[in-house]
């Protein structure tokens, strides 16, 4: 089959992309992954082919005012400010996904590229694959990823409708955006008010969902079209290797404390990288601190740190006593896997989420929320998770579960299975693709 994966965010949003792109095109599948232009050479180092969409996502973080709204915290700010920016990108991005698209057989796409991969899906009659790495399908097993803590007492009661509410956030901010694209690009009419969530192709396919079911279960009320297969890890390119100043680093002492925040920006990245050079000296532990898309810098590091711009998390965690991170769903999987505590400072989004997650499977402190974090609060949980042993055994042994388990190769047999009979899924007009990937 022919497969155009559409994936726009982050490089924590981008990269699970990557991966099962990388396992589709073993399993013999054609890929092409279209996301903006700033992840070229990441795409490209990995082997998949690479369709480019205008724009620089790491700009738009590393904004004044995204910086600004990122310390606040608060969601719908930032979600309307982010619709701002989609709208400004909307065409750019239907674009090049339509001349992208043509010629293939398949359509997949996430949160990130769900309207827009739907558009195209529609355009151009093709099937559409949803595939996520957080859970977006209502449930009464828990509450929305933004809504993580709903009152106790109202039970399940209210989880359906916080992930209605936060499908109707998504689509109200990104609706103008999705009108502008669908008309002036695609030819197409304007979606419902309330947005596609009944269309046809949204239900006509299984969907993926691309994190551990160690790490949540799949609730007992999604139906068998609900694939929940693991995490889509995507590992350094075999020819990598890591800077010999890192290694040296690691092989001089014990292993130190991870601490970065990706993709969040700071205003005020000394005073952060300060707060954190403090809790680390408070609790004698020596530390790796990742500059990210934040710029989180100091001038003078203590001999018992080490800065970097980037590193595959995959080889980094293994090597560490303790991860302290914003809460990216790619983050954490990737601490998970590792098998050491992880310390969660969530700034927005799903991150709050995943950092309850962490905490109730009982494999990091509380998280501490970016607005509330002082080196005080960040001693004090760099200390537990050092020294509780129930702790730390709980995330080495979730750590072996993950590690045991292949979401990349689940989800390809998923997409196999699509591909040897369509209509077993109900697709609609009768589509079928075929082995051979062509329309009968």
């Amino acid at each position: 089959m022919r497969i155009a994966l559409i994936a726009t965010g982050s490089r924590g949003d981008v990269e699970p992309y990557i991966a099962l792109g990388k396992g589709l095109q073993k399993a013999g599948h054609i890929v092409r992954l279209v996301t903006h232009e700033n992840f070229e050479m990441l795409v490209n180092a990995h082997g998949v082919e690479f369709w480019p969409v205008a724009g620089n996502v790491q700009d738009i973080a590393q904004s004044p005012e995204m910086r600004q709204l990122l310390e606040r915290g608060n969601f719908l700010a930032i979600m309307s400010h982010m619709a701002k920016e989609a709208q400004r990108g909307a065409l750019a991005l239907a674009e090049a996904g339509l001349a992208a698209c043509r010629g293939m057989d398949l359509v997949l796409a996430g949160i990130g590229g769900l309207f827009v991969g739907l558009a195209l899906a529609e355009k151009l009659e093709l099937p559409f694959l949803q595939a996520y790495y957080i859970p977006f399908t209502p449930t009464q097993a828990f509450a929305s990823f933004a809504f993580p803590k709903l009152p106790a007492w109202f039970g399940g009661a209210l989880n359906p409708l916080s992930h209605h509410l936060t499908r109707q956030i998504m689509w109200q901010t990104s609706r103008s955006a999705d009108k502008l694209a669908r008309q002036k690009v695609l030819g197409l009419p304007a979606s419902p008010f309330w947005g596609p969530y009944h269309a046809a192709r949204l239900h006509d396919y299984p969907i993926l969902y691309g994190y551990s079911p160690s790490v949540i279960p799949p609730p007992s009320d999604w139906d068998s079209n609900m694939h929940v297969t693991g995490y889509w890890f995507l590992d350094p390119p075999a020819d990598w290797t890591p800077p010999p100043a890192l290694v040296e680093f690691l092989q001089a002492g014990p292993p130190p404390v991870y601490v970065g925040f990706g993709s969040m920006s700071n205003r005020k990245p000394e005073e952060t990288a300060d707060l954190v050079l403090q809790a680390l000296a408070r609790t004698q532990q020596r530390g790796i601190i990742l500059s990210g898309w934040g710029g989180m810098q100091t001038a003078d590091l203590p001999r018992s740190v080490y800065m970097l711009d980037s590193i595959p998390f995959s080889w980094l965690f293994p090597r560490v006593a303790v991860v302290v991170h914003h809460g990216g769903a790619g983050t954490t999987a990737a601490g998970l896997r590792a098998g050491v505590p992880s310390i969660v400072i969530p700034f927005f989004g799903d991150q709050p989420f995943w950092g309850q997650r962490v905490a109730e499977l009982g494999v990091g402190p509380e998280p501490i929320p970016r607005k509330k974090l002082t080196v005080d609060r960040l001693a004090q949980a760099i200390q537990k998770a050092l020294t509780d042993q129930t702790m730390r055994q709980r995330a080495a042994d979730l750590g072996s579960k993950i590690q045991a388990e292949d979401g990349i190769a689940r989800a390809v047999a998923v997409v196999q299975q699509i591909e040897k009979g369509g209509a077993a899924y109900g697709c609609p007009d009768g589509y079928l693709i075929t082995v051979h990937g062509s329309k009968g």
